[in-house]
């Protein structure tokens, strides 16, 4: 199956097994896991994630809006992001435009026929995108590199930047090498054509897209800066005591992208959700923080609004700048104050939305690839 991708081989892997975190098989991350982080008693069975959770998926579409109109407009403050669903966010940072982990496919999976499938539609087309200075891919797993969605970005004259061995994957689904810029932590892209910087970080993640390649590729946060703006994007991660560390070499950041969705208490390693996220926002020294990863998978037993619910309960105690924009809707972190509820009532309107038993059904149980 094409959607499955490539293993590094040849000069791609020699250069992997220098990076300090190969363990002779693959990747590991940086340091043990915090304590308490993750409740082994609390484990979830392909049963649970099959017919468990309630309230997985809303009722009907989320609000949304389309953002063309708005990229038209310039940025006053130099900095603007647009959330497009789940990790997907075109960051315009200083006159020029960055995305991150692009999904468009229907689903997060190597299948057309079975997997999570998505509930909510990106608010915009592929092809009606402005022009792309950068794309960012943070690891693997399908609900960050998606097939169909680079097969046809591939098309396009784009440099990608990922993490170590995730560029085979990418040459399989088409992208030419020379697009392709692999980084180990603390390794930088620099653009040739602007003072655009992108800086691989750590995170506490895993990587895969098949049975047998768990740890092949590298897992990363990622650091967008310029000489006037510094953006921080998690890729998927747990809470991580190197947050400090990235706070200690990049300073304060204008915009803090963590993934809040998809937790679980037996998962607490490798995914933050909302209160982790809130820890790890004060780890990196604050500054406004935008929630990424939810809205539009089913990829957790928990409920589909329950991390932002969760934000908007915890976070003003906290002190935390939390920006909350509507899909599609552009805005500027340092000029949004407070934030409105959009989500709310969604469940209340008429009309038959995704069936919940066809949004949580996330893989046959014979295919157990993985997802997050």
């Amino acid at each position: 199956m094409k959607s499955f991708g490539k293993r590094a081989a040849g000069q791609r892997l020699e250069r992997m097994k220098h990076s300090p975190r190969w363990t002779g098989d693959g990747f590991r991350n940086q340091h043990p896991v915090l304590p308490g982080l993750r409740d082994p008693e609390q484990k979830v069975s392909i049963g649970d994630f099959l017919c468990g959770g309630t309230r997985r998926v809303p009722k009907g579409p989320l609000p949304s809006l389309n953002p063309l109109e708005a990229w038209a407009r310039p940025v006053d403050t130099g900095l603007r992001a647009t959330w497009l669903g789940h990790s997907t966010v075109l960051i315009e940072i200083d006159g020029l435009r960055v995305l991150t982990d692009p999904v468009w496919g229907p689903r997060a999976s190597p299948s057309t026929l079975a997997g999570p499938k998505r509930f909510q539609p990106v608010p915009i087309a592929l092809n009606q995108l402005p022009t792309i200075d950068a794309v960012i891919v943070s690891h693997d797993h399908y609900d960050h590199l998606d097939y169909p969605t680079i097969r046809e970005m591939a098309r396009m004259d784009l440099p990608f930047i990922t993490s170590l061995g995730v560029g085979a994957h990418l040459e399989a689904f088409g992208v030419p090498p020379e697009r392709i810029t692999e980084l180990d932590w603390w390794e930088s892209w620099r653009s040739p054509k602007a003072e655009l910087a992108i800086t691989a970080a750590p995170s506490q993640h895993f990587s895969g897209r098949g049975l047998k390649d768990r740890n092949a590729t590298l897992w990363s946060s990622m650091v967008i800066e310029t000489p006037r703006h510094k953006v921080f994007f998690s890729g998927d991660t747990g809470l991580t005591t190197e947050y400090a560390d990235i706070r200690e070499r990049f300073g304060r950041f204008d915009l803090v992208m963590l993934e809040v969705g998809a937790f679980h208490p037996s998962w607490g390693d490798i995914h933050l959700g909302p209160e982790n996220a809130l820890k790890a926002l004060e780890l990196l020294g604050g500054g406004a923080f935008m929630p990424v990863h939810w809205g539009t998978f089913s990829l957790a037993l928990h409920a589909w609004d329950q991390p932002v619910e969760t934000l908007m309960e915890l976070g003003p105690k906290q002190g935390a700048q939390l920006v909350l924009p509507r899909l599609g809707e552009a805005v500027e972190p340092s000029r949004v104050e407070g934030v409105t509820p959009w989500w709310r009532g969604v469940d209340t309107l008429e009309g038959p939305g995704l069936p919940e038993e066809e949004a949580k059904r996330p893989m046959p149980k014979t295919m157990p690839w993985p997802v997050d």
